[in-house]
C-alpha cells in the first residue's frame, strides 16, 4: 500500500491569516477533493500533516478541529475520497515540540504507524516549513502554489529545486503519470 502525505491548509483547503476556526470557515479549495479521491481510487492512501497552533492560542478546541476534519471528510466522501488519518501538531511555535513542522515529528509518527518508507513517500505542501520537514524525514517534497505557494518560493529560491504545481490537482496528476 502506498501514501500520500498532504498539508492541510492551503495544500487542500483555502488558508487564513485568522486561522480556520471552524468548520463554516473550512473551504476546499476547487479540485482538491477531487484529486484525493483520485488519489484514493488509484490505491493510494492519503494521511494529512498539519500544524495547528491555533488550538495553543485558544483560537479553537480540539473538538472545533475534530468537526472541521468531519466537514472535510464529509465533502470528500461526497465525491468518492477519504483521508486515513489526521496528525497535528497543537503547539505554539515557541514551545519547541518535536512534532511542529519543520521539524519532522509529524512525519516520523505518520511513518511509525502504517510502517512507511519516508525516502518512497511523497510530502506535498505549500510553505518553507512543509519543505523542510520533508527533507528531514526523507521524503519526497512537492510544493503546490495554492496557500503559501507562491510566497514561499519567491522568498526561498532554493525551493526552485522542489518540483512546484500550481495546486493539489496537478501535482497528484503528476504522480499518477510516473
Amino acid at each position: 500500500m502506498s501514501y500520500i502525505i498532504l498539508d492541510r491548509d492551503g495544500v487542500i483547503n483555502y488558508d487564513s491569516l485568522e486561522y480556520i476556526k471552524s468548520p463554516d470557515e473550512w473551504t476546499p479549495i476547487p479540485g482538491s477533493l477531487e484529486a484525493i479521491a483520485q488519489l484514493n481510487r488509484s490505491g493510494y492512501r492519503v494521511v494529512i500533516a498539519t500544524n495547528q497552533s491555533g488550538v495553543a492560542r485558544g483560537y479553537y478546541t480540539l473538538q472545533t478541529l475534530d468537526e472541521i476534519h468531519e466537514k472535510m471528510q464529509h465533502e470528500l466522501a461526497a465525491v468518492g475520497g477519504y483521508v486515513d488519518e489526521f496528525f497535528f501538531c497543537p503547539h505554539l511555535p515557541t514551545d519547541d515540540c518535536v512534532c511542529r513542522k519543520p521539524k519532522p515529528g509529524l512525519l516520523y509518527a505518520i511513518r511509525d504507524k502504517f510502517k512507511l518508507n519516508l525516502a518512497e513517500t511523497f510530502f506535498i505542501g505549500d510553505s518553507l516549513s512543509d519543505a523542510q520537514a520533508a527533507i528531514l524525514a526523507g521524503c519526497k517534497p512537492l510544493m503546490v502554489l495554492t496557500g503559501n505557494g507562491q510566497k514561499a518560493l519567491a522568498d526561498n529560491p532554493a525551493l526552485q529545486r522542489i518540483q512546484h504545481f500550481t495546486d493539489l490537482a496537478a501535482a497528484v496528476q503528476h504522480i499518477l503519470n510516473h
